[in-house]
């Protein structure tokens, strides 16, 4: 299975989305920055899933109608920052779907998520990650799970590893740095959680229009 997360940078980048499809073949899009609105039903073979509605910069998710079938959709508020208190710009930061593998039989969650912004602390963006991790597996108790998106967690990911670790989900980093806007923020802030899922690579996708690179994850069920 391969899956692509991206940041459109306030749905800057989203003149890409097909391009990338088109190259890179995924089973599933998941979008992080995106102007809602404005999404399409279908980016090349992929279909909308779902999209959050209450954000000013939502998250999407596409997916391979031929491969999966939506069993059940859910969005997720989480702690809020203060940026988010003042400036408001979102209050759904996770869009879970639990997927059925149509000729396996078998069934995944997947997730997009948008942690707070660099202005809030980094203890506060790993409540937000435990209790989404937590929340996600409300879809479906004991199905494999996977959460890709924009971290916000550029370091001291160490101790992040441990945290997702001591509640039972792999940590993974792609090749190279994603966020690039900034040379002193620069570094790796679109990751990986994983459970029940071999996550064979992620690799980190050339730069386009947003200041965030797309990641490219290939796994396989365990």
């Amino acid at each position: 299975m391969k899956l692509i997360s991206y940041n459109l940078q306030k749905h800057r980048a989203a003149g890409e989305l097909v391009d990338l499809a088109s190259v890179h073949d995924p089973d599933i899009l998941c979008l992080q920055e995106c102007d809602v609105q404005d999404l399409p039903e279908r980016v090349g073979d992929l279909v909308l899933a779902d999209a959050t509605q209450g954000n000013r910069l939502g998250l999407a998710m596409f997916y391979r109608a031929s491969t999966f079938r939506v069993v059940a959709v859910k969005t997720i508020e989480l702690k809020k920052s203060l940026h988010d208190r003042i400036a408001k710009p979102a209050h759904e930061r996770v869009l879970g779907v639990r997927l059925h593998d149509i000729d396996e039989g078998r069934e995944l969650i997947v997730a997009s998520f948008h942690a707070a912004p660099l202005t809030a602390l980094n203890s506060l963006r790993r409540h937000q990650i435990r209790a989404a991790l937590t929340q996600l597996a409300a879809l479906g108790p004991a199905l494999p799970q996977l959460m890709v998106g924009d971290y916000n967690y550029p370091v001291f990911k160490e101790h992040l590893g441990d945290a997702v670790r001591e509640q039972g989900y792999a940590l993974t980093l792609s090749d190279d740095h994603t966020y690039t806007r900034y040379r002193v923020f620069r570094g790796h802030y679109d990751f990986v959680t994983s459970a029940g899922v071999e996550i064979e690579k992620v690799t980190t996708l050339p730069q386009g229009m947003s200041d965030h690179r797309p990641i490219l994850v290939t796994a396989r069920f365990d």
